[in-house]
């Protein structure tokens, strides 16, 4: 459930084979009319479409097929078969081997960059004139989460599993030392000096490798976009030297010298906020388990916003998965799944979906159910967390980020080493990223 990053790149046999599977197995006109390019479906008839995806154990498993049996009951002409499997690693490989196969899933779940090289390939089916032919379907969705569906300015993705970012934190050190939430990045670094005494240390982050980032990658990225400019443009281009990012580094650097930062790897701000040897943890609201399971009551875990910037603005990231609709499913198939796709962001939907996984709901009108305005009572972090989702991005859906995120992640390690300046450490990761995005372009 944590966050889980990975490279989308495939080699040049594979991606032909792809675009061969897309134009070979186009779809079959089987439902009836269509508006727009968007097939209808007829109740009379029965169809059956799998959906291939990673929820495959816990709460996640038992809840999808919770939902989805409750889809299939309100739509008994439509069988949905769930086809789970065990890791993202797993489901990336079988998805390419299926469409390589040109037996692909009717839909998937996917990170952004898979749904980009998909979109390239022309093996998944745009879902901007299907969004069209019913603009509430994209209305009831937060911005943020409405904004990140999309490739090249066509809807390309549906949401699925969201989650953003949280501080968690360890109330009773702020209160000995003085000390309030942090309202700005600003007041961050205040409460963090402060709190790091007597064998404490404030935040406890692991910032990555070059094996791809991690939570402290994140927290860079935040504060660079909170300081005014997002670590990748919404086309991709890299801007990870930017005069911000490099501000962004020289604070980390700067708490580490103080002693109110430290970096380790295996999710450091969760052990070290659960030993209470660390004050905060900076990670997904998905962590809310794992954090509450390593504090085990020692004292009651507080839970804030991500800090906002000096114009008081806060920014989020959005982190999860979506879905994508592949093009060689008939015109049948394409219409049940848009169906069931709609199902799974409707408010009811969202609510027992959240309450039961952790993740946040991506239909504002959620919040509004008496069953979640309870869940809430007991939750209150997830009010902001969820409307944080408004303002939040994901980072763009292109190969060559995801493969620069192992070169921030070592250029932040390099800095906060003392083995490099932030700017010394930015820049060769930006030239890194610069080349990666012109090889995969």
């Amino acid at each position: 459930m944590k966050r889980s990053t990975l490279s989308a790149v495939v080699a040049g046999a594979a991606i032909a084979a792809l675009a061969l599977t897309g134009c070979s197995s186009g779809s079959t006109s089987s439902s009836g009319d269509s508006s727009k390019g968007v097939p209808t479906l007829d109740p009379n008839k029965k169809v059956t479409i799998t959906f291939m995806e990673a929820m495959a154990s816990g709460a996640l498993k038992t809840e999808l097929a919770k939902v989805t049996d409750e889809f299939e009951k309100k739509n008994p002409n439509i069988t949905v078969e769930l086809q789970a499997q065990p890791d993202y690693n797993t489901l990336k490989t079988k998805i390419d081997a299926a469409l390589t196969a040109g037996n692909a899933p009717t839909i998937a779940q996917v990170y952004g960059e898979w749904a980009a090289e998909y979109a390239s390939s022309d093996v998944i089916e745009p879902l901007t004139d299907y969004a069209a032919a019913d603009p509430s379907a994209t209305d009831g969705l937060y911005t943020g989460i409405k904004n990140s569906l999309y490739i090249d300015k066509k809807l390309y993705m549906w949401p699925f599993n969201a989650s953003a970012v949280a501080v968690f934190y360890n109330p009773e050190m702020l209160k000995a030392a003085g000390q309030e939430v942090p309202k700005t990045w600003d007041d961050f670094v205040t409460v963090a000096k402060a709190v790091s005494k007597d064998g404490v240390v404030a935040l406890p982050m692991d910032p990555g490798s070059s094996s791809g980032p991690a939570g402290g990658t994140t927290v860079f990225e935040l504060m660079a976009q909170a300081n005014g400019t997002p670590v990748f443009a919404d086309d991709g281009t890299p801007q990870l030297d930017s005069k911000d990012a490099v501000a962004a580094l020289q604070t980390l650097v700067d708490l580490k010298k103080a002693g109110a930062l430290q970096t380790g790897t295996n999710y450091p701000g969760e052990t070290a906020l659960g030993a209470e040897k660390g004050a905060f943890d900076i990670s997904t609201t998905t962590s809310v388990y794992y954090d509450q399971q390593a504090v085990g009551g020692k004292f009651e875990m507080g839970i804030a916003p991500v800090p906002a910037g000096k114009d008081g603005k806060r920014v989020n990231q959005i982190n999860g998965t979506n879905v994508a609709m592949f093009s060689s499913a008939t015109d049948a198939q394409k219409a049940a799944a848009w169906k069931y796709m709609q199902f799974l962001t409707e408010a009811e939907t969202q609510s027992e979906w959240a309450q039961a996984t952790g993740y946040l709901p991506v239909n504002p009108k959620t919040l509004d159910l008496a069953d979640m305005k309870t869940y809430i009572q007991k939750n209150p972090y997830v009010t902001f967390a969820s409307e944080d989702l408004a303002n939040s991005s994901a980072l763009p859906p292109y190969a060559w980020v995801q493969d620069s995120l192992g070169d921030l992640g070592a250029a932040l390690q390099s800095a906060l080493a003392g083995n490099a300046t932030p700017e010394a450490a930015l820049k060769d990761a930006q030239d890194k990223a610069e080349k990666a995005m012109a090889a995969d372009k």
